[in-house]
C-alpha cells in the first residue's frame, strides 16, 4: 500500500514513510491543548483508547508530546510552532478553536486532528466534511446546534421560568454564533434573555452578582475553554445563588451542577486517537471524513435539584442517561 510522507520538507528521516521509519524512532504524536490537564482525565483516556485500539500504546510504540497553554492563548502559536520543530507525526489540537488556529498556522504538511463544537466548513478549518482538502480532519460535537435543546430542557426543569441569563465569553471567536443562536431560541419560546459576559474568574464574579440583583430565574453557559476550566467555580456560584443552571459537559453535573446535556466527549476524544493512529499507519487526511458526534447525554443531579426546590418532572427523569442521586 502506498503511503503518504506527511513530513516532507523537514528532512530527510521525516520524509520516509512511518512504516519504514518504526525501526528508527518510535513515532511522535503532538497533543496541544488551550487548556489544563485539571478536568482532562476522562478525554486523555478516550483519546489513549482511539490509540490503543489501533495497535499504539503510548510510551511503547509511540511517545505524546503534550503542550497545555493554561488558558493563555497567546501561548499556543510557540507550542504549535515547538511541536513542528520536534517533527511530530500528527497534530491533535483541542481545547478550544485557537488551538487549531494556531496549528493550522504553524504547519501545512503535518496531519492537524481538531475537535471542535462549531461547523468547521464555515470556520474554514476544511473544505468538505466527506473529503478534507489539506492537512486538516477531525470531530465536530455540535456544540452550536444544542444550545436551543439546552434552553429547552431548562425551561422543562423550570417552567415558570421567564428570563434566563446567558453567560459567554467574548474572546473566544466562536462563541459569538452560539450566544446568537441561544437569544434566537428564547425569543422564539417566549424568554426574554439577559447576556453577561465573562473572560475571567472576577468577570465570572460579577455576573453572577448581577444576575441575583436582577433576580433571574435561571442561568445558561456558552460552552468555553475558559469556563471548562473554572467548572468548580461555576458549579458553587450556581449553587451558592440558588439559580437553576445548565451545563454542557456532565462532569459539570457530576461535581455539582443541576443538569447537562451534550455531545460525549469521552467519545470525540476516542475518535481523535482513532485518527491519529490510522494516520501514523499511513492513512491520508484526505480519506478520513470529520466525524460529527451521534451520542448526547442528558445527566441531571436529582441532589442538586431537591436543594433548590426543584421537583424534576418524571418525564425528564425518564429521558435523563444518568440521575445523579
Amino acid at each position: 500500500m502506498q503511503r503518504r510522507a506527511f513530513l516532507a520538507g523537514l528532512g530527510g528521516a521525516a520524509m520516509l514513510p512511518l512504516a519504514a521509519r518504526g525501526q528508527q524512532a518510535t513515532p511522535v504524536v503532538g497533543f496541544l491543548n488551550a487548556t489544563s490537564p485539571d478536568g482532562y482525565a476522562e478525554r486523555l483516556r478516550g483519546f489513549r483508547q482511539g490509540l490503543k485500539s489501533t495497535g499504539f500504546v503510548e510510551n511503547e510504540n509511540v511517545t505524546v508530546e503534550y503542550r497545555w497553554a493554561e488558558n493563555q492563548p497567546e501561548r499556543l502559536p510557540a507550542m504549535a510552532a515547538d511541536l513542528v520543530r520536534r517533527r511530530v507525526a500528527v497534530i491533535a489540537a483541542t481545547g478550544g478553536n485557537a488551538a487549531v488556529d494556531a496549528a493550522k498556522a504553524a504547519t501545512t504538511t503535518i496531519p492537524v486532528l481538531f475537535v471542535t463544537p462549531d461547523d468547521p466548513v464555515k470556520l474554514g478549518m476544511v473544505k468538505s466534511v466527506a473529503r478534507p482538502d489539506g492537512n486538516l480532519t477531525g470531530i465536530n460535537f455540535l456544540g452550536t446546534e444544542l444550545g436551543a435543546k439546552r434552553l429547552e430542557l431548562l425551561r422543562e426543569m423550570v417552567p415558570a421560568m421567564t428570563r434566563v441569563a446567558v453567560l459567554w465569553n467574548p474572546a473566544e471567536p466562536s462563541s459569538n454564533v452560539r450566544m446568537n443562536e441561544v437569544q434566537v431560541a428564547a425569543g422564539a419560546m417566549g424568554l426574554r434573555s439577559e447576556v453577561f459576559r465573562a473572560s475571567s474568574s472576577r468577570d465570572i464574579d460579577m455576573a453572577f452578582a448581577a444576575m441575583t440583583r436582577d433576580r433571574l430565574d435561571a442561568v445558561l453557559f456558552i460552552p468555553d475553554p475558559v469556563f471548562n476550566g473554572r467548572r468548580i467555580h461555576l458549579v458553587h456560584l450556581a449553587s451558592h445563588h440558588g439559580l437553576p443552571a445548565i451545563f454542557w459537559q456532565r462532569e459539570f453535573a457530576e461535581i455539582g451542577g443541576l443538569m447537562s446535556y451534550g455531545s460525549s466527549i469521552g467519545q470525540a476524544f476516542q475518535q481523535v486517537g482513532v485518527y491519529a493512529g490510522r494516520i501514523l499507519k499511513g492513512d491520508r487526511v484526505a480519506d478520513l471524513p470529520v466525524v460529527q458526534s451521534d451520542k448526547f447525554e442528558l445527566v441531571i443531579n436529582h441532589q442538586i435539584a431537591r436543594m433548590l426546590g426543584i421537583v424534576v418532572p418524571p418525564s425528564l427523569l425518564a429521558r435523563a442517561d444518568e440521575v445523579i442521586e
